[in-house]
């Protein structure tokens, strides 16, 4: 599956806070999207997501115009995490995850309110499969301690657990490392590898320069709602541009 944004502008009012953005996400590979605050990286992100529609542009999932719809957009393969966490403090960790593994389900109206035997199975097999992704991340597979309980760090692999039950080609990760210490970003930093050796294409924000330079494909950076180069990683870290405008001049 390939997300594509082609010439994606998006405009609030007066302010511009994307300028003809064009970003391709291939199968397997980890995308790296830098820049300053403000430089429309969350905004970029919405729009892929399918919760914003772009001022002009369009964003193609396999060749196929995206909708602004996120049901549409995870039904298509697309999932994302949050800057801010965003889980159901009161319910169990297994239970978080069992609402991302929920949109994956089909279940007939008279199937979901007898449950018969089709909706049991369906459930267990639910069941079965958050509990297989709360061991992938690092969490306790029972996943009976409420998501409130949970450190800060496990809080982040949680949310991560919830978006892989969902069974996308794209994962799209904002600021999975923000509030870690050196030992939790390199353990994030080996499970998003984890993550692409899956098959699933992993699109990161950061403001870790050295996490994303050491961990992606390909890097993408934004300033001022533009795109200002894009390459591999080596070569994005040594462009003058990127120095001058992200990095700070030497």
């Amino acid at each position: 599956m390939t997300l594509i944004a082609e010439r994606v502008s998006m405009s609030f009012g007066g302010l511009v806070a994307l300028n003809e953005v064009t970003l391709t996400v291939p199968e397997r590979r980890i995308i790296g999207l830098i820049g300053p605050n403000g430089a429309g990286k969350t905004t970029l992100f919405n729009c892929l997501t399918g919760l914003y529609a772009p001022t002009s542009g369009r964003i193609l999932l396999n060749g196929r115009p995206l909708a602004a719809d996120p049901a549409e957009a995870a039904r298509g393969g697309i999932a994302r995490t949050f800057q801010n966490i965003r889980l159901f403090a009161e319910m169990s960790a297994l239970g978080n995850v069992l609402v991302g593994r929920h949109t994956r389900i089909r279940q007939s109206l008279l199937g979901a309110l007898f449950h018969g035997p089709r909706f049991r199975r369906s459930e267990a097999e639910a069941v079965e499969r958050a509990r297989a992704e709360l061991g992938f991340v690092g969490l306790d597979p029972d996943g009976g301690a409420p998501a409130r309980s949970l450190a800060y760090g496990d809080q982040r692999r949680l949310e991560i657990a919830r978006a892989l039950a969902g069974d996308p080609a794209v994962l799209m990760l904002d600021e999975p490392t923000a509030g870690m210490n050196a030992i939790e970003t390199a353990a994030i930093r080996e499970l998003i590898i984890a993550i692409r050796n899956r098959g699933i294409a992993v699109v990161v924000i950061e403001h870790d320069t050295k996490f994303i330079f050491s961990l992606c494909d390909h890097v993408h950076v934004l300033v001022r709602g533009r795109l200002l180069v894009e390459g591999p990683p080596a070569d994005v870290r040594a462009d003058p541009r990127v120095i001058e405008a992200y990095l700070g001049a030497a």
